[in-house]
């Protein structure tokens, strides 16, 4: 006994020995803290929300905003955090293309699929013939047993893959503005992360607003939007709280705007806090404009049986009806159900509002946050709450390259005027204490690969002073206007088909439309005036 007990009092200590950390030996570096004029030595720990925390000799842990760094540490940074997520990248693929292989197929089944096989041959060679009506019905509810064992396994691995083409119906609508394609792993999305739909930052209330503001951001390219198209149901879903995704996005709505946790890194609600606005949205440190609710503002622009958004798991969101336009069906913990054989969530007007559980199997990295998933870049510092403000209008310029951002504070109205050039430079105006003064700063940053659209001035919805006639039609259809100078100011028409091909395509009005070489269906047709945009839907019978 005593040998055993020292054998496992030595195991333990190994154990122990293996994690202890040499400080002695540690490597520091040289950081430059540029803003404070100073140097820190420490090890990089992590970076989060903006801010990077270094660790020193002495264990303490320190903070900084990546900001007030040397660029030299800013690159260093940011190549750590591209192996950090690299990293998690393999190891999420790796489990992935693992449960593709082994999800129907594991030790277990194999293991007693040889038994049964040799039991049976065992059985057929040695019993006799005669006996053999008696045994085979034996073997069969054997068989059968074993594969409703699997059954649940099964079913998960045959709902697990999504047609793109389904996936890019929900985002049709909200085209171009959004630009999509996938491969056999990922439906991609991008965007620029301003909604063309409405306003933004109206209506965040007094305490609510950290003096951020919308900016184009480039989710293109390698930073495109990645929704799975290969989603696996967890075994152990992980819950939308205040521990877990406080970082990045949990979905993305149907119009390109990321869709982030509901609560804030302090547990708060942000919408019951009043720190959204009237759309569910505002900015982040990076000046990056989300959603923090479920964006079913968006089915005045879409149809109540498509998707309003998409999970990074790879499930949709959907409204207050099923896909087959009947009445929402009881939700789990999840907060949301499987549908005639298709697991989707449910955005509601209460909380948890659209995700409480990722249902599907996701990767969170040490900053709590989803990966993989598109990045947003600040150009300028982090600031403070401003407490007392209240967001009264926010609208585009007149050269579609920037924001006249306007609140009041007390008795004053004041503003944050801002823009961008081709080069990277964002000039921003701080308008205070009512005199009209400004500070004016310029930041370096990213290159700007948008501008504006006019049409965020300005969205006419159907039926609101525009309309097709007929409609239904058998190919042909007219656009009329409450307003009839609205017909000289079209610049661009199109037709896009649910799936995303453009149909049709005229710049200025040109009378009729034709459709009489596209197949029965419903269709979106986008009309791009002067100041504003007009959609609505046709159906060719």
């Amino acid at each position: 006994m005593k040998k055993y007990i020292t054998l496992l009092v030595c195991a333990i200590s190994q154990f122990l020995n293996a994690h202890n950390i040499d400080y002695n030996n540690l490597v520091l570096r040289h950081w430059s803290i540029t803003a404070e004029n100073k140097f820190v030595d420490g090890s990089f720990y992590m970076y989060k929300n903006g801010e990077v925390f270094i660790e020193d000799a002495n264990r303490q842990v320190l903070h900084y905003p990546i900001t007030c760094l040397s660029e030299n540490d800013r690159s260093f940074v940011e190549h750590k955090q591209e192996a950090i997520a690299q990293l998690n990248n393999q190891i999420f693929h790796k489990q992935t293309e693992s449960f593709q292989l082994h999800s129907l197929f594991d030790t277990k089944f194999w293991v007693t699929i040889l038994l049964l096989s040799g039991f049976g041959i065992f059985i057929f060679q040695s019993v006799e013939r005669k006996q053999l009506k008696y045994l085979v019905p034996v073997l069969s509810v054997g068989l059968l047993t074993l594969l409703y064992s699997f059954t649940d396994k099964i079913h998960k691995a045959l709902l697990s893959t999504t047609d793109p083409n389904t996936v890019d119906s929900a985002f049709t609508p909200f085209k171009p503005n959004v630009v999509t394609h996938w491969d056999s792993t990922y439906f991609y999305v991008e965007s620029y992360g301003i909604p063309t739909t409405h306003e933004m930052m109206v209506g965040i209330s007094s305490h609510g607003w950290q003096q951020q503001v919308p900016i184009p951001q480039c989710y293109t390219g390698n930073n495109a939007w990645p929704i799975p198209l290969n989603p696996v149901m967890a075994a152990n879903p992980i819950p939308v709280d205040s521990i877990h995704f406080t970082r990045g996005a949990i979905a993305l709505a149907a119009n390109g705007i990321p869709i982030f946790n509901v609560h804030t890194n302090t547990g708060v609600d942000s919408y019951v806090d009043g720190q959204l606005d009237n759309y569910g949205g505002h900015c982040g440190r990076a000046d990056d404009y989300h959603y923090h609710i479920a964006p079913l503002h968006l089915y005045n622009y879409t149809t109540t049986n498509l998707p309003v958004a998409y999970g990074l798991d790879g499930y949709a969101v959907y409204g207050s009806v099923e896909p087959d336009g009947t009445s929402m069906q009881a939700l789990d913990a999840n907060h949301g159900h499987n549908y005639g054989g298709v697991y989707h969530y449910h955005g509601t007007a209460n909380a948890p509002y659209m995700i409480a559980r990722m249902a599907g199997e996701v990767t969170e990295d040490g900053t709590h946050q989803l990966i993989p998933q598109a990045a947003a870049h600040p150009v300028r510092p982090s600031r403070t709450p401003l407490n007392g403000a209240l967001i009264t209008n926010c609208e585009p310029n007149s050269s579609n390259n920037g924001f006249n951002l306007t609140y009041t504070l007390g008795a004053l109205t004041d503003s944050i005027v801002y823009s961008w050039n081709a080069s990277g430079n964002y000039d921003f105006k701080y308008y205070t204490q009512g005199n009209g003064n400004s500070l004016d700063t310029v930041y370096h940053g990213f290159i700007p690969c948008y501008s504006v659209p006019s049409g965020i001035k300005d969205i006419m919805k159907a039926n609101d002073g525009f309309s097709i006639f007929p409609n239904p039609s058998t190919s042909e259809f007219y656009l009329q206007f409450n307003d009839a100078s609205k017909l000289n100011e079209i610049q661009m028409v199109n037709v896009y088909s649910l799936n995303g091909q453009t149909v049709y395509q005229a710049k200025g009005y040109t009378g009729k439309i034709n459709l009489e070489s596209a197949p029965k269906g419903v269709y979106l047709v986008k009309v791009r005036l002067r100041d504003q945009e007009a959609i609505s839907k046709v159906i060719i019978e």
